[in-house]
């Protein structure tokens, strides 16, 4: 009998994480919906049939929340666009897998929402920890595009001279622009006109020889004229 105490003692934590993860989930979805501002203990008490009590015992406060989802969703967010991309070259085809990851991403939470612009715009001018939370995951994605930009600066496929940072920004403006476009203008083309905006940059920034081996979608880069 008392060999089996440690078994109990082991389970209970596991479970305990479990529950936690599962309260987790539904928080996430609904902050897609209604944002992290409108997250409650009650409301996700609701939501997964669990009682104030139960749920507050597993967070300790709104706020540890809030941050936990908030780790979540980079946790996804690293799992569907950033590792994956790292399977591709160094250079363009990771930058490229990047881009795309994230734009197929960004298409999948049109009707959702994503939690790091919901969440910029809740907490731009709230200091405190969930800021704190969003700005770091935000910071960490922006200098892994950064770092992919380099890399491919050092393979000699963008010019030496281009601005790393700018470019960078400028990718990550078209993913902003892109939910704005989608989300709330309900604009039909905006998908389009984002792919074009990332190709402009490579027509701009990457070497002839770079381009060229990518084939024939570097072709097409080149060719196309910026929208006006």
């Amino acid at each position: 009998m008392p060999a089996a105490a440690p078994r109990k003692a082991t389970r209970a934590p596991q479970k305990g994480q479990q529950t936690k993860a599962v309260i987790v989930d539904a928080a996430l979805n609904l902050a897609a919906q209604i944002g992290l501002e409108g997250l409650s203990i009650g409301a996700l008490a609701e939501v997964t049939g669990m009682s104030k009590s139960g749920v507050f015992a597993h967070f300790g406060s709104r706020e540890e929340l809030q941050i936990s989802v908030v780790r979540e969703y980079h946790t996804r967010f690293e799992q569907e666009v950033f590792y994956p991309a790292l399977q591709a070259p160094r250079g363009l085809p990771r930058l490229r897998a990047l881009f795309a990851n994230w734009m197929k991403r960004t298409s999948a939470e049109i009707d959702s929402g994503c939690i790091y612009i919901s969440g910029a715009v809740e907490f731009d001018d709230r200091p405190g920890p969930v800021r704190d939370a969003l700005a770091e995951s935000v910071n960490i994605w922006l200098a892994a595009m950064l770092r992919a930009v380099l890399q491919a600066q050092e393979e000699g496929q963008l010019h030496a001279e281009a601005d790393a940072k700018q470019i960078s920004f400028e990718i990550h403006a078209l993913i902003l622009a892109l939910h704005y476009e989608a989300r709330f203008l309900r604009s039909p083309d905006s998908l389009a006109r984002a792919n074009a905006g990332f190709d402009n940059i490579l027509a701009r920034c990457a070497t002839p020889e770079a381009l060229a081996a990518s084939g024939p979608a570097a072709a097409a880069t080149r060719r196309l004229k910026p929208v006006r």
